[in-house]
């Protein structure tokens, strides 16, 4: 088949945005297999299909201990409430997140100190980092955005070097590695989100943290269950903040297969990569030397992001827009005093990301629909042109 042919065949085609468990149906009689023996076992509640995600887990990210708890914002939360992070300490967070990660922070009783990201990359650095810190600032929340890792060895020393902890927002990034190393191993804790649509997805919310140090997964374990040790002995207060059985099973099967699922996300973004070059889209920021990227998003940067949005629609395409407003602007925050040219690389960002379809099962030719459909997107300039253009004829 000709190359023309190709594209042609591919016109039109229409592209989901995610691929979901029902689409795989070996993979869903397995699951709703691990379904009915929670449900005739009525174990509903932590025990044994939860401690044996935990230990599958911990060792998946070559991490000593491992906690599940209800979704990413709590995993982020306790973790800053184990680290004894409250009232009057600041938290180092990217202006280019999901506002979880600064949820999170106010959670906990601290205040987010909003910082700018590369420019490149859209992650934080260990250089913004330095810049950010103060006395009052008792940790940083590195987010390895979209799948991709950062860099963090500079980080983990700039933060060593000012006595500050390291929270790793891991919640879009499972099984990426740095280094040889997984993340959210890397720093003081690492936290994620088991939401259905991530690399490693749950069938309803989930999440969990991991770490090396052992007091911490204890404490998170006495916060995300009502501070209680033993029953009704509450000794601190907690949340009920737990991860359900149904759900650890359910991750447990799944994780066997998430370096499969990840490897597959690579190559297709390699694909789909080549097959934007010159339709006028920046496309998303390969690993860095030594690090990572699982595509959790493919993420592409463009002028006119509404328009192209637009015309993928009417092509069939899906898209969506990660993050429209970035987070020291919204109305949550207002209070905080940021100001719009506050955080200029992250505010940009916010007006030209588009996330194109990336899932794994995705096939060269939903890649060429998708690259079809994006160079045949109008620009702005374009279709100023064509209306000054009717409007000659017209007159």
């Amino acid at each position: 088949m000709s190359a023309t042919h190709s594209l042609a065949a591919t016109a039109g085609m229409a592209v989901p945005f995610v691929r979901l468990d029902r689409d795989d149906p070996e993979l869903l009689e397995e699951l709703l297999g691990e379904v009915r023996a929670v449900a005739e076992q009525a174990a509903f509640t932590l025990g044994a299909y939860v401690e044996d995600f935990e230990t599958d887990f911990a060792a998946y990210c070559e991490a000593d201990e491992a906690v599940g708890v209800a979704n990413g914002t709590d995993a982020l939360a306790m973790s800053l409430r184990a680290l004894g992070i409250g009232a009057g300490d600041e938290v180092i967070v990217p202006g280019n997140t999901f506002i979880a990660t600064a949820e999170a922070v106010s959670m906990a009783g601290a205040t987010p100190r909003f910082v700018d990201v590369d420019p490149e990359t859209g992650l934080i650095t260990a250089e913004i980092v330095e810049r950010a810190i103060n006395p009052r600032v008792r940790a940083v929340m590195p987010v390895h955005l979209y799948g991709a890792t950062v860099d963090m060895d500079p980080l983990l020393e700039v933060a060593r070097a000012a006595g500050i902890a390291v929270v790793e927002d891991a919640c879009q990034a499972h099984g990426a590695r740095y280094r040889g190393r997984r993340v959210g191993a890397l720093g003081d804790i690492g936290c994620f989100s088991f939401y259905p649509a991530k690399n490693l997805g749950a069938w309803g919310d989930g999440g969990g943290v991991v770490t090396n140090r052992p007091e911490l997964a204890d404490r998170v374990r006495l916060l995300r269950s009502h501070g209680e040790r033993p029953r009704y002995r509450h000794r601190v207060v907690g949340t009920t903040g737990r991860l359900d059985a149904l759900q650890a099973a359910i991750l447990r099967v799944k994780l066997r297969h998430l370096d499969d699922w990840n490897a597959h996300r690579r190559r297709a973004a390699a694909q789909l990569r080549r097959a934007l070059q010159g339709t006028g889209v920046q496309t998303p920021a390969g690993p860095m030397d030594d690090g990572d990227h699982v595509y959790h998003l493919f993420v592409v940067r463009c002028e006119d992001r509404d328009l192209m949005r637009e015309h993928l629609a009417a092509s069939g395409i899906a898209s969506a827009v990660h993050y429209p407003v970035p987070v020291h602007l919204t109305e949550a925050y207002a209070e905080l005093g940021y100001q719009p040219g506050s955080l200029p690389i992250a505010e940009e960002m916010a007006e030209q990301v588009c996330s194109l379809p990336m899932f794994p099962g995705i096939d060269e030719d939903q890649i060429s629909a998708i690259a079809t459909a994006v160079a045949a997107a109008p620009t702005r300039m374009t279709v100023d042109t064509a209306d000054a253009r009717r409007e000659e004829e017209i007159s």
